[in-house]
C-alpha cells in the first residue's frame, strides 16, 4: 500500500474545497484558489513595478516592459495594427496562463490549468470571442471563411464540411493542448519521485545509491516544465491571436 501510494501520480489533481465551511457551501475548490491567486499576483506585479515608472526601469520595471513588449509585438506580427484593440486581452490571458503553469510547480500549490475544465472554459471563450469578431467584422461575409477563395466550385462540397469541422475543433485542440502538456509533466514528475521513495525504502544504503538516476531525471525534468510553462503560456496566446487574424482579415 505504501508503494501504491507513493506513485499514485494522479492523487495531485484531485479538487478539495478551500476557504473551509464557506468554500463547502458555495463549491469553492482550490482550483479557485489558485486561481484567485493568479489573478492577485498579476496584479500585485504590475502594481509594484509601474509604481514609480523610472525612465531607467529596475528589474521589476523591467520584467513587466519585457513581458508587455513581447506580447504586443506577437499581436502586431500575427494579427496586425488591427489586432492592438485586443492586445490587453491576449496579455491578461497569456499572463493567467504562464502563472498558472507556474504556480503548479511549487510544492503545496495546485496547477489549475492540468484541468480539463480550466482550459476547456478558456478555449471556448477565445473561440465564441474570435467568432464575434468575425461576424462584428464582416457580418454574413463572415461565412466566406469557409470558402477559401480560388477554390473550383465541384470541390466546394468537400471542402466546406472540412473546414466547419476544422473551425468547430479549435476550442478542443487548444484546451486539450494545454491541459495535456501541464498534466503529462506533473504525472512524470510524480512517478520519478514516487520511484526515488520506492528505491530507498526498499533497498536502504544501496537504494539511495540508485535513487541518484530518478533524481537527477527529475531535476532535469523540473528545468524543463519551467520552459513548458513558458512555452504553453506561448502557445494559448499566439494560437488566440491567429485566430483574430483570421477572424479579422478571413484567411
Amino acid at each position: 500500500m505504501a508503494q501504491e501510494s507513493a506513485i499514485n501520480a494522479l492523487g495531485q489533481f484531485q479538487l478539495t474545497t478551500g476557504f473551509g465551511p464557506v468554500g463547502r457551501l458555495i463549491e469553492f475548490t482550490n482550483s479557485n484558489e489558485m486561481m484567485l491567486l493568479a489573478a492577485a499576483i498579476i496584479t500585485a506585479l504590475f502594481a509594484m513595478a509601474l509604481r514609480r515608472r523610472a525612465v531607467i526601469p529596475g528589474r521589476m520595471q523591467g520584467l513587466v516592459e519585457m513581458s508587455y513588449e513581447f506580447v504586443l509585438q506577437m499581436v502586431d506580427d500575427t494579427i496586425g495594427p488591427e489586432g492592438r484593440r485586443f492586445f490587453p486581452f491576449v496579455f491578461m490571458l497569456f499572463a493567467f496562463v504562464l502563472v498558472g503553469n507556474l504556480l503548479g510547480l511549487f510544492p503545496y500549490f495546485f496547477a489549475f490549468t492540468s484541468h480539463i475544465a480550466v482550459t476547456g472554459a478558456l478555449a471556448l471563450f477565445v473561440f465564441l470571442l474570435s467568432t464575434g469578431v468575425g461576424f462584428w467584422y464582416h457580418g454574413l461575409g463572415f461565412f466566406k471563411f469557409f470558402s477559401p477563395p480560388g477554390v473550383p466550385g465541384w470541390l466546394l462540397p468537400l471542402l466546406i464540411p472540412i473546414e466547419i469541422v476544422s473551425f468547430l475543433s479549435r476550442p478542443i485542440s487548444l484546451s486539450v493542448r494545454l491541459f495535456a502538456n501541464i498534466t503529462a509533466g506533473h504525472v512524470m514528475w510524480e512517478v520519478f519521485a514516487g520511484f526515488m521513495i520506492m528505491l530507498v525504502t526498499s533497498l536502504g544504503a544501496v537504494g539511495v545509491v540508485a535513487a541518484i538516476i530518478p533524481l537527477g531525471l527529475n531535476v532535469a525534468l523540473t528545468a524543463l516544465e519551467f520552459l513548458v510553462a513558458f512555452l504553453q503560456a506561448y502557445v494559448f496566446a499566439v494560437l488566440t491571436c491567429l485566430y483574430l487574424h483570421d477572424a479579422i482579415h478571413l484567411h
